[in-house]
């Protein structure tokens, strides 16, 4: 049995430790791969920025509404004082 110097291991045990992380490893990614339990929140996050989207681009059209309105009040009560 043949000693590493710089661990203290032989190149056996050595070899094991390496073949069981290689094989945490791909049990891990195997796991994550199969694992959908975060999809649900990634869908439910597209729809909440289209709903932004639309928000931000239909906000456009109540603001020149809204401007719209207050400049015709303002011109009636301008006409009303003078």
């Amino acid at each position: 049995m043949q000693l590493d110097s710089a661990s203290g291991c032989s190149k056996e045990d050595w070899r094991v430790t390496q073949l069981r992380t290689w094989l945490y490893r791909l049990s891990a990614r195997v796991i994550v791969r199969n694992d959908d339990c975060g999809q649900d929140l990634i869908e439910y996050a597209l729809i909440v920025a289209l709903i932004a989207f639309a928000a931000a681009v239909g906000m456009n059209s109540v603001a020149t509404g809204i401007n719209t309105a207050f400049s015709t009040v303002a011109s009636h009560l301008t006409s009303a004082i003078t």
